[in-house]
């Protein structure tokens, strides 16, 4: 089926994207960016249904911080870094040509509620304690989503910290039950820098698969979102 037949009524796949902060806007030629990952976006909206949850990256870091030399709570930090999310979403949003920022949306039933066919929602974080990856997850569960995508600065799983472990195996795919056991490591503790472990109970419990990719290699994000083989990790839920 070319695009040009395609219609609404044809796009029954949904895909929810968790793009990290990072990756929008490390300082490198973001706007540029940016623009270019709306118009694939868009591009791809005309065959899978496509929302977007952004990250806070450096913007949430620094505040964060400062907040906390200031005598912030960890509570109002974590408002501060949801305060960044949320620009960083306003930044795509304004992108794609909607230009809805500071109204973006603030839980995931509101922005499910946006989700009209053809529309692609972004969003940033919901509350204190939720990061990017719990909140597509939630979202994609909320959404009954195919799959998750989780656009990063690293490019595949690994079974170690491949800057750390040069020898570390890269994974192109693995069982959900994997992925749990890399992210809560052999002692039970957390290593949420893969993938956020509230994230990966939901995509286990509902069958939601996660495609891991560098977010700025926007040739194999344009694979993931179709779920085509791609030179990340496919993370398989059943």
């Amino acid at each position: 089926m070319s695009l040009r037949n395609i219609s609404i009524g044809d796009i029954t796949e949904k895909v929810v994207i968790s793009i990290g902060g990072s990756i929008l806007i490390p300082g490198r030629d973001d706007g540029k960016y940016i623009g270019e990952l709306a118009a694939l976006l868009k591009e791809l909206s005309l065959e899978v249904h496509i929302s977007v949850v952004c990250g806070g990256g450096k913007t949430a870091r620094y505040y964060a911080t400062t907040g906390s030399e200031v005598g912030g709570s960890i509570h109002q930090q974590d408002l501060f870094g949801i305060s960044a999310t949320r620009m960083n979403a306003g930044l795509l949003d304004l992108a794609l040509g909607y230009g809805n920022y500071p109204d973006i949306p603030e839980t995931v039933e509101e922005a499910a509620s946006r989700c009209e066919d053809g529309k692609i929602v972004v969003m940033g974080g919901t509350e204190p304690g939720h990061t990017t990856d719990g909140v597509a997850a939630m979202l994609a569960r909320e959404l009954k989503a195919d799959r998750i995508v989780n656009a990063t600065s690293v490019d595949a799983v690994y079974s170690n910290d491949p800057k750390a472990v040069p020898e570390a195996e890269k994974y192109s795919e693995i069982s959900i039950r994997r992925l749990e056991e890399l992210v809560y490591g052999e002692h039970g503790a957390s290593r949420s820098g893969i993938f956020d472990p509230l994230g990966v109970e939901i995509a286990k419990e509902h069958g939601i698969d996660i495609f891991m990719v560098h977010g700025r290699d926007l040739k194999d994000l344009r694979s993931a979102n179709l779920g085509h083989k791609i030179k990340g990790t496919v993370v398989r839920s059943h």
